[in-house]
């Protein structure tokens, strides 16, 4: 069982339904014996950083996603601002991450050579994956994600980095640490591209 954590942010149903398109079984759940149980678990992410933390917070859930996350090794998928949650810290507010990856997220900072673009990057976009197994396994072509963000995730380690797009700059849009997994654009509003890398995730031992 995937269980989707809810906590009053992200496209909970979006990325249910995505799942249950392509023949697996889920739940949206913020119950503590579901979460403990699932073989997968999904955060997702949409809104503002400090809000998101501030209810992880207030859901109790913060201990109980570090034991599956680091503890038990549970694989985790971060999405959009989920993905921003598993840094240390975020410029857009104050509180402190979950820590999950030695990374910082920034804002996107365009100089005036890129002042046709525009913050958020909206939109559809390449990913440049530097590993083709695992949730990037079996695209035949180079992967198109769509996108909606103004931060983005800046780590530490280079082997932290799972895939990189443009914007402006280069910058990352996807994230591993053993089990632990992040995607800065939307698989769920991204068909193909999406469903071929939640369908990854979800045959993932």
């Amino acid at each position: 069982m995937i269980v989707i954590i809810d906590y009053g942010m992200g496209n909970v149903g979006s990325i249910l339904n995505m799942l249950k398109k392509i023949g697996y079984q889920a739940a949206i759940s913020a119950d503590p014996n579901e979460i403990m149980k699932a073989d997968k678990l999904i955060l997702p992410g949409v809104g503002a950083f400090d809000e998101a933390m501030s209810n992880l917070q207030q859901s109790r859930l913060v201990p109980l996603l570090n034991q599956r996350a680091l503890e038990d090794r549970c694989p985790i998928l971060g999405i959009c601002l989920g993905m921003q949650l598993m840094s240390r810290r975020s410029e857009e507010g104050r509180l402190p991450g979950l820590g999950w990856i030695e990374a910082d997220t920034r804002r996107f900072h365009l100089g005036p050579e890129q002042g046709h673009l525009k913050t958020p990057h909206m939109g559809w976009n390449l990913v440049d994956v530097m590993d083709t197994t695992g949730i990037f396994a079996g695209f035949e072509e180079p992967p198109r994600f769509y996108f909606v963000h103004s931060y983005h995730v800046c780590c530490d380690d280079p082997s932290n980095v799972l895939a990189t797009s443009t914007h402006g700059y280069k910058f990352t849009s996807a994230i591993r640490r053993d089990n632990i997994l992040g995607t800065q654009f939307h698989p769920e509003k991204s068909h193909k591209y999406g469903m071929r890398l939640l369908l990854n995730f979800a045959n993932l031992p």
